[in-house]
């Protein structure tokens, strides 16, 4: 993505903010249309599943602590940072595609739906951050101005996500069967990324493979802004390394998008 092309966006993005405001508070609310709790269920969810963890592995499965960590803890810290990735990828696929009616009467800019998807997406993300917080003063842990660090990998993850949005989104209005291949990279991504099981278990030579995965550096980052209180420039390779791929995702999305982009509404 050219550096042009990038002022261009962001001041698309600027100007058009309260546009992506709106239809990501419209989305939101479209969940719990009909129900009796309705926002509310955004707190439900994430306390129902983090209780849920803690008494199976806590209690059932007597989950060992990491590196003096409550499992529950280290646990809810990694998947708070993969469900707004999982929900954000996911939700871009159909973005476009649901989006018909606008795209086929108006002169809209399509470019922006991943951005509300991604918006929508940290709604519920700062609910289960809330949850977190929560649960690391239950469990006595300390605080620290590091938990202000995981603005920095919320920020990485909102750049590979746009990349893979743009390519998705935009594939998606030609081969519909993009939106299912995406559920299957995001299953299969789950358990190659160590969410639920600590890297540290895997040999040395496994250990380098699994980390070319870019979402360890962002799960693993939200860790350590949470429990472990380590900065993210201590880590100069997998840094440059992450910024180095998403950057590349980030073209290949951007140029993808730009080129199928007028002929979206003659297909859909």
């Amino acid at each position: 993505m050219r550096v042009t092309g990038v002022i261009d966006f962001t001041r698309l993005v600027f100007e058009k903010r309260h546009l992506i405001f709106s239809m990501a508070k419209r989305e939101v609310k479209s969940r719990y249309v009909g129900s009796f709790l309705g926002f509310l269920w955004t707190f439900v969810h994430p306390i129902v599943m983090v209780t849920v963890f803690w008494i199976v592995f806590s209690y059932g499965f007597r989950a060992r602590p990491v590196q003096n960590v409550p499992f529950v803890v280290w646990l809810s810290a990694g998947m708070a940072v993969w469900f707004v990735f999982a929900d954000t990828f996911n939700g871009c696929a159909i973005a476009v595609v649901e989006n018909a009616n606008l795209i086929k009467k108006t002169l809209f800019p399509s470019q922006i739906l991943p951005v509300v998807k991604i918006v929508s997406a940290y709604i519920a993300h700062g609910v289960f951050l809330v949850v977190l917080l929560g649960l690391i003063i239950f469990q006595k842990m300390a605080f620290s101005f590091f938990f202000f660090q995981s603005l920095y990998y919320l920020f990485c993850m909102t750049i590979l996500v746009l990349g893979l949005g743009w390519t998705v989104s935009a594939l998606n209005v030609f081969i519909r069967d993009v939106g299912q291949i995406v559920g299957v990279i995001i299953q299969v991504g789950f358990w190659v990324t160590p969410v639920f099981w600590n890297i540290d278990m895997m040999p040395h030579g496994m250990k380098n493979i699994f980390k070319l995965n870019p979402m360890f550096y962002i799960v693993q980052g939200y860790r350590e802004s949470f429990i472990y209180f380590f900065p993210f420039w201590r880590h100069p390779y997998q840094t440059g390394y992450f910024w180095s791929v998403t950057l590349c995702i980030l073209f290949v999305g951007a140029t993808t998008f730009r080129k199928l982009k007028p002929q979206f509404a003659d297909v859909l």
